[in-house]
C-alpha cells in the first residue's frame, strides 16, 4: 500500500455515511424508550434498558489488551473496532465498548482515541472533543466536593479535618502544568483557609472510576458517599457523606452515568463511556456499557488500557469482580515495530524520526522482542482466559517478520492472526474475527488473582510476583504505615491497583523484555475507597499524575462555519 496516498483519519471519517441512530440502537435491541438523542449522530442509552425482560442470552465477552506500550502505539482501539467490524462481516452481532478520550491526550502527544484508518468510531471529532459532556460533569462534581471541603474549613471545621492531610485535590480536563501544585485561600479572610493543594487531570479523578464501576444512579450515589477526602487529626477518615456532598454530586452526574451510543465506519454499534487512565486507575470503559453490550449482541468487545500487566490485570481483578462478567477471550495486540522496540536495540523518542533499522526487514530483532509478548501471554493465561495474538499489520512490515511471531505463538499453543483492519476495515480483520470466534467457544476457567480477604500487603505481593515477575516487594516505612492504617479503617477487603510506569513490565522503564529477579519498590499507598480499591504506587510514580503539556500538541483547524477541517 502506498502510504503517501492513504487518506487521513479525519478525511476517512468525514467521508463516512452515518446510519440513523435508531437503526444503530435497534441492532442492540434498544428501542426509542431507552434512547436519548444528542444531535443526529450520538445518543445516550437509558439504564432502564438493563431492566427490560430479555431471553437470557449472553454474548461472548472479549477484552483487547496489548504488549508493553511503546511511543509508536500498538493500536488496541483500532483493533477493537476492526474486530467488531470483522465479526459483523461474518454475520455476527458484535458491539465494541470503549473509553472516551480525555481532552488532555487529544491536545497533547497521544492524540485522539477514535481508532484509525478504516476502523474508526464516528463521528470522530465529536468523540474526541466533549462528546455529550460526561467529562465536564465529572470535573464539576469533583470540584464541587473540593469547594465543599474548603467551605467546611472556612466555617469552623466542625469535623476536625487535618488541613495537612487532605487528599482531595481539584481536576480539569486539559494539560496545565502550572496548576499541578497551588496555594489557595490567599486574599481576604472570607476568601478561605490558606493551604496547599493542586490539580490533576479529570481522567485521574476518583469520580471517573466510580462512574465506570457504578451499575445504577443509586449505586453511584452510595459510592460517592464513601469517597475519602482526608483525615482528622486523630486519624479517622472523612468522607463526602460526612460533608453532605454526595447527593449533589450524584445529581450532577445523573446524565453522565448513561453510556453514549455511536457507530463504527461500517455501521455497527459502538458504546463509548468513561475514561479512567490505565497507569494509575482501572483503564477501562464502564460496567454498564459492557452489560448493555452483553445483553444486546453475540460478541461484546471491550478494551483495557496499556498492556496486560496493567489494564487487563485491573479489568480481571477489579472490573470483573464488580460486573460479575467472565471474559472468554483476551486479544493481545502486537506490532512488528513494538517487538523490535522491545529488543532493546533501538531508541525511540516521541516526535523524533524513527531509526531506519526499525522499518528494515529484520526478523532477528523481532525475535529478540518476543519475551515481552511471552510475558503478556502468561499474564492472560494466569487468569484462565484464552489468549489470541493479533498482529496489527503495517505497510512497512515484512512477511518474514510476521512469520516469526506466528511460529512462536504456534509453538506455545496460542492462536494468532494478522489483521489489516486499518487499511481494509472489517474485511482486513476477518482472519482475526474467525480466530476469536474459535477461541471464544472453548471452555475457560477464569479466576481472580487473589481473594479479597487476603491482607493488602499480600495482595500487592501477589501482583508483583505473579504479574510483574518480581522476586518480592520492598515497602517503604510510610507505605507500610499507610497499609496498617487502611486495614484499621476497614479498607483491607479492597482489591489493589498498582500505579507505575506503563513503559515496562518492571518498575524501571529502561528494562526491556520481561526482566526477572528484581523487587518492586512500593513507595506510597493511597486509598480510593469510593472506587473500591487501594493504590500501591510503585517506583518513581510519587503522585497521582495528570499529563504534561506536550510540544507535539495536536493541530486542529476549524473553518468559518465551525466545521473541523484538520486534525493532526
Amino acid at each position: 500500500m502506498d502510504t503517501t496516498s492513504f487518506p487521513s483519519d479525519l478525511d476517512i471519517a468525514s467521508a463516512a455515511t452515518l446510519q440513523p441512530m435508531d437503526e444503530i440502537a435497534a441492532q442492540l435491541g434498544i428501542g426509542p424508550a431507552h434512547l436519548e438523542p444528542y444531535g443526529r449522530d450520538v445518543a445516550k442509552i437509558d439504564l432502564g434498558f438493563l431492566d427490560e425482560p430479555h431471553d437470557g442470552h449472553q454474548a461472548k465477552y472479549v477484552v483487547v489488551t496489548a504488549v508493553t506500550p511503546t511511543p509508536l502505539g500498538e493500536g488496541k482501539t483500532t483493533t477493537s473496532v476492526g474486530l467488531a467490524q470483522g465479526l459483523q462481516r461474518l454475520g455476527k452481532r458484535a458491539v465494541v465498548a470503549l473509553r472516551q478520550p480525555s481532552m488532555g491526550p487529544t491536545f497533547g502527544i497521544k492524540g485522539g482515541a477514535a481508532g484509525g484508518g478504516y476502523s474508526q468510531v464516528v463521528p470522530m471529532e465529536r468523540l474526541n472533543m466533549h462528546l455529550t459532556g460526561d467529562f465536564h460533569a465529572v470535573t464539576a462534581a469533583h470540584n464541587l466536593l473540593a469547594a465543599m471541603v474548603d467551605n467546611h474549613l472556612h466555617h469552623g471545621n466542625a469535623l476536625g479535618i487535618d488541613v495537612r492531610n487532605i487528599t482531595w485535590r481539584r481536576v480539569l480536563d486539559v494539560n496545565d502544568r502550572a496548576l499541578r501544585n497551588v496555594v489557595i485561600g490567599l486574599g481576604a479572610r472570607e476568601d478561605g483557609v490558606v493551604r496547599e493543594t493542586g490539580f490533576d487531570i479529570t481522567a485521574a479523578s476518583e469520580i471517573m472510576v466510580l462512574l465506570t464501576l457504578a451499575k445504577s444512579l443509586s449505586d453511584l450515589r452510595e459510592r460517592l458517599g464513601r469517597i475519602v477526602i482526608g483525615y482528622t487529626t486523630e486519624g479517622s477518615s472523612v468522607t463526602a457523606e460526612d460533608l453532605g456532598a454526595a447527593g449533589a454530586m450524584a445529581a450532577m452526574l445523573k446524565d453522565a452515568i448513561k453510556p453514549n451510543l455511536l457507530q463504527t465506519l461500517e455501521g455497527g454499534p459502538a458504546i463509548i463511556h468513561c475514561g479512567p487512565f490505565g497507569n494509575i486507575a482501572t483503564g477501562t470503559s464502564s460496567v454498564t456499557a459492557d452489560l448493555i453490550a452483553m445483553q444486546g449482541s453475540d460478541y461484546a468487545i471491550t478494551e483495557a488500557g496499556f498492556g496486560a500487566d496493567m489494564g487487563a490485570e485491573r479489568f480481571f481483578n477489579v472490573k470483573c469482580r464488580v460486573s460479575g462478567l467472565k471474559p472468554d477471550v483476551a486479544v493481545i495486540v502486537v506490532t512488528v515495530r513494538a517487538l523490535k522496540a522491545h529488543s532493546g536495540n533501538y531508541v525511540i523518542k516521541p516526535g523524533k524520526p524513527l531509526p531506519p533499522g526499525l522499518l528494515a526487514e529484520n526478523p532477528t530483532d523481532v525475535e529478540a522482542g518476543l519475551p515481552n509478548l511471552r510475558k503478556h501471554i502468561e499474564i492472560v493465561r494466569r487468569f484462565g482466559v484464552q489468549p489470541v495474538v493479533a498482529i496489527n499489520a503495517f505497510p512497512q512490515d515484512h512477511d518474514s517478520e510476521h512469520a516469526v511471531i506466528r511460529r512462536y505463538c504456534n509453538g506455545i499453543g496460542v492462536r494468532t492472526a494478522v489483521s489489516r483492519h486499518v487499511a481494509e476495515g472489517g474485511a482486513g480483520a476477518r482472519e482475526l474475527a474467525e480466530v476469536v470466534m474459535e477461541a471464544a467457544h472453548e471452555p475457560s476457567s477464569f479466576e481472580f488473582l487473589y481473594p479479597l480477604d487476603l491482607p493488602l500487603e499480600q495482595k500487592i505481593e501477589a501482583i508483583a510476583t505473579q504479574i510483574y515477575g518480581a522476586d518480592g516487594i520492598d515497602v517503604s516505612p510510610g507505605a507500610a504505615k499507610a497499609l496498617k492504617d487502611y486495614e484499621r479503617l476497614g479498607f483491607g477487603g479492597l482489591p489493589v491497583v498498582i500505579a507505575k510506569t506503563h513503559l515496562s513490565i518492571s518498575s524501571d522503564p529502561s528494562l526491556k523484555g520481561a526482566p526477572r529477579g528484581w523487587r518492586m519498590p512500593v513507595r506510597e499507598v493511597r486509598a480510593s475507597v469510593g472506587a473500591g480499591y487501594v493504590y500501591a504506587i510503585c517506583g518513581e510514580m510519587r503522585t497521582m499524575p495528570g499529563l504534561s503539556a506536550s510540544p507535539n500538541a495536536q493541530r486542529i483547524d476549524v473553518s468559518a462555519d465551525g466545521n473541523i477541517t484538520g486534525l493532526s
